[in-house]
């Protein structure tokens, strides 16, 4: 019996036919967990929906999105309304989401729920605790898996940064059961033994299982009792963990944390080469600036004849003292013809005057001036003054 061969294509198409033309899996009704969720930029959202013996991929493109109710996150219990289609050119099936609901939440997205709120309450997640980061590390301690992408970036990135600054790598499990055990008990190390400036705690990206140990909070106690500053860099940008809320620093990626460890050796030459270049141009201004100060004095007056400028002062000290002497002197004699003048007019109107011409000034024994005759009567004594004395009288 001879069989003509087909390509892949004409299979795929075959058996995406099949598949097409199935009413059951037209419209399909699933339960499971979500796993693996990622919602892209162009809006559409991938993730997986599994139980405890399978999986499937799903596609919900972003026409049906708007319907949902809900955010959709990894540990979720689901149910999905789809079709089941062959994508022909990979050869993969999966579901194309129409529609979906809450089914529950799962049991591990549960427990991360209940640990994160615990430990917020316990004050683990408080940015009055976060360690500062040193500005200049001469040692990054990292705690990963000693193969991987991972390592080799946080190597990368670092040595190109600053080839000087030593990474010293403690492997650990990332994943797996007692991978969190292990994970806190390499912390405690690089505290006791010092091994490091900063630690970098980081894996790649992964689904909520495979991040598991850095949600479990032996861990967290971990990195909130370590002395040395902690960054957490685990799994991708948009994956959180326990282990990200309790450390000192979150970086997106590992690479992004090695940069934040690591300062830039050819940004700080360029820092000090700019700062070289202010402080030159300063000194320049500075020099140029004493330079027009000198030229300036040294063309002055005071320079070239330091006593004429006192001299000078001498002289108009000596005017003004010639000046106050002749106001004084004036004033003296204007003060002394006014004096002279009243002094004439206060003797042309002295009493002694008159009594030098022959009158008398009469008054009772009580001073009191007799000026008429009915201002006396018999017996009475008077003193009668004249030009060189008095006499005292009576009335008869």
């Amino acid at each position: 019996m001879e069989y003509n061969p087909i390509t892949v294509t004409d299979l795929n198409r075959y058996i995406k036919n099949k598949v097409d033309n199935d009413e059951y899996l037209n419209n399909v009704l699933v339960k499971g967990e979500i796993s693996n969720f990622k919602h892209h930029y162009t809006g559409h959202m991938y993730f997986t929906l599994k139980d405890e013996n399978s999986l499937i991929k799903c596609i919900m493109f972003k026409t049906y999105t708007p319907n949902l109710k809900f955010v959709p996150k990894d540990g979720m219990k689901v149910m999905i309304l789809g079709t089941v289609s062959v994508f022909e050119r990979d050869g993969v099936y999966q579901i194309y989401c129409k529609a979906m609901q809450e089914d529950g939440m799962g049991s591990l997205y549960t427990a991360y729920e209940e640990l994160k709120n615990k430990l917020e309450k316990q004050g683990l997640f408080d940015a009055k605790y976060k360690k500062p980061i040193p500005k200049f590390p001469k040692s990054i301690g990292v705690l990963s898996a000693s193969t991987g992408s991972v390592i080799r970036d946080i190597i990368n990135v670092s040595t190109r940064r600053n080839p000087n600054c030593y990474i010293k790598l403690l492997p650990v499990p990332v994943q797996g059961k007692g991978a969190g055990e292990k994970i806190a008990e390499a912390i405690k190390i690089m505290n006791q033994y010092k091994l490091a400036d900063v630690i970098i705690l980081a894996r790649g990206g992964g689904s909520l299982e495979d991040l598991w140990p850095f949600n479990e909070e032996v861990v967290a106690h971990a990195i909130f009792e370590s002395e040395l500053p902690i960054i957490s860099a685990v799994g991708h940008e948009t994956d959180f963990t326990i282990a990200d809320f309790v450390a000192d620093l979150r970086a997106p990626t590992p690479s992004a944390a090695a940069e934040l460890a690591v300062p830039n050796v050819n940004d700080l030459l360029l820092d000090l080469e700019k700062y070289d270049n202010r402080f030159k141009n300063s000194l320049k201004k500075k020099i140029e600036l004493m330079r027009l100060r000198y030229e300036k004095c040294m063309t002055s007056r005071v320079f070239k004849e330091p006593l004429q400028k006192i001299n000078e002062r001498y002289i108009s000290i000596d005017m003004k003292v010639k000046q106050i002497q002749n106001l004084i002197t004036n004033k003296l004699k204007d003060d002394k013809t006014k004096m002279i003048e009243l002094i004439t007019k206060l003797d042309t109107l002295s009493p002694l005057k008159t009594l030098a011409r022959g009158y008398c000034l009469t008054t009772n024994c009580e001073g009191k001036i007799i000026n008429s005759v009915k201002g006396v009567k018999k017996d009475d004594e008077l003193i009668i003054r004249f030009q060189d004395g008095s006499s005292n009288v009576k009335v008869i």
